[in-house]
């Protein structure tokens, strides 16, 4: 007698074929997976119709793998774009606008519909120096925006040497065509001086309104014969200048830290030391360095910014509720100078002596030196002092399939587990499942 996951290959006593078991039998078998009922019949209807009713349960983990869920950052990138760049503070996901209604658009003096802009993005104005904010859901859109809002049929002049690619082969130059904004192109790759961008002014003489754009180079350096030209010596231009930070350094004075900032931000452009050298306008991500979710933020000029929130792509580019109320947890961390519950600077300032004492007490496999990164796009080349544990061989794959998926790396033939991108809470789990292929695995 085969049971409802067996195959049936033959024929029965009577010479006729055997039937597979019903989809209904087969969904019903992996109802201990969890998943909604029509998803397991879903994966027993792929099963039979591949011939092979005994694949419904793998059909049916995969299914379920491919459900967001969480795992443990093993791999020493703190920024991981593909486990979505910032961690976030468990507590900010319980904020004012996750658990019900909000004051998300309503004033509660009066009760008169109020705008979802003078809340969160009023707190990341006062937390980087600037008249006022807005926020919409990414990097890429926050240029965007600017771009539609202030220079649609306008010359927007840029050096050649910022002409990048922001990820996923979004370019600079395509968001300019899209905007509607005409690109003049300054300079050279690798040389970009005043006297070029006076230059490019004087070939848009007789235009309205040219706007003077620098985009930082985030996620790659150039070296060697190389000079470009600061904010403070295009402000004196006259044009608006906009600077794409990209990372989001709120303050090179990281007054949210303890102590001096660290020495690898030294050559990081920050939103508030931008905004005093003459910017008019900066733009930046909310999960890179910022530590918050995925967001787009606008700040700078008053009128410039009011610019953008009136523009028809406001509306279409905006963040949500759950958005805005972990930003705000964000930004209010910063205004309180608690960078310790900044999950990305907490992980990022962590002593190598407290992350070697955390893999020690892991109790399983060899505690080795690493070497973490930043990710996301920011601070290219650099790499932080790092603790973890290493097991011989490869063992990727088996603890991804942990109940709760673990992502490390292998360097040198070994699994290395780097603490620096672990939380501490998450230590219990990293050693049950390294333990857990230890024994499997040798």
């Amino acid at each position: 007698m085969t049971g409802p996951l067996e195959s049936a290959d033959g024929d029965d006593t009577d010479g006729s074929p055997v039937r597979p078991p019903s989809v209904d039998s087969l969904a019903r078998s992996v109802a201990h997976l969890g998943l909604p009922h029509s998803m397991a019949v879903a994966a027993a209807r792929e099963a039979v119709a591949a011939g092979d009713p005994a694949s419904t349960r793998r059909r049916g983990e995969r299914l379920r793998s491919r459900l967001l869920q969480p795992v443990v950052n093993a791999t020493g990138v703190l920024l991981h774009t593909n486990m979505g760049r910032a961690p976030l503070h468990r507590s900010w996901l319980e904020g004012p606008a996750s658990l019900g209604p909000s004051n998300l658009e309503i004033e509660l003096e009066d009760g008169r519909r109020g705008s979802r802009n003078d809340r969160t993005a009023a707190l990341a104005a006062m937390a980087c120096g600037a008249e006022s904010a807005l926020i919409v859901n990414n990097g890429a859109s926050a240029v965007l925006l600017v771009l539609a809002a202030l220079a649609a049929g306008q010359p927007v002049i840029v050096s050649r040497g910022e002409l990048v690619e922001i990820g996923g082969a979004f370019r600079v130059p395509d968001v300019m065509a899209f905007s509607g904004a005409r690109l003049v192109e300054v300079g050279t790759t690798n040389r970009t001086r005043l006297r070029d961008y006076e230059n490019g002014l004087s070939g848009v003489a007789g235009e309205t309104s040219p706007v003077l754009m620098k985009v930082h180079r985030s996620n790659f350096e150039m070296r060697g014969f190389t000079e470009e030209t600061t904010v403070g010596q295009l402000s004196s231009l006259g044009p608006p200048v906009v600077v794409d930070l990209g990372s989001g350094l709120l303050d090179s004075n990281t007054p949210w830290l303890t102590g001096s900032p660290p020495a690898w931000l030294a050559a990081e452009p920050a939103a508030r030391q931008t905004l005093a050298a003459g910017a008019s306008l900066v733009t930046f991500s909310g999960d890179k360095l910022l530590g918050g979710p995925q967001a787009g933020i606008v700040a700078g000029r008053a009128e410039l910014v009011a610019s953008c929130a009136r523009h028809p792509l406001a509306r279409a580019l905006r963040a949500g509720g759950l958005v805005l109320s972990v930003l705000q947890e964000t930004f209010l961390a910063y205004l309180r100078r608690d960078g310790h519950s900044i999950p990305f600077w907490r992980m990022a300032t962590t002593p190598v002596d407290e992350l070697r004492a955390r893999a020690a007490a892991l109790g399983v496999g060899e505690v080795v030196t690493c070497r973490s990164a930043p990710g996301g796009g920011s601070l290219p080349g650099l790499e932080l002092d790092s603790a973890g544990v290493a097991l011989p061989g490869d063992h990727l794959a088996e603890l991804r399939r942990m109940p709760v998926p673990v992502v490390a790396r292998v360097v040198g033939g070994r699994t290395v587990a780097d603490l620096r991108s672990v939380r501490p809470a998450e230590d219990m789990v990293l050693a049950e499942a390294l333990a857990s292929v230890a024994k499997t695995g040798g």
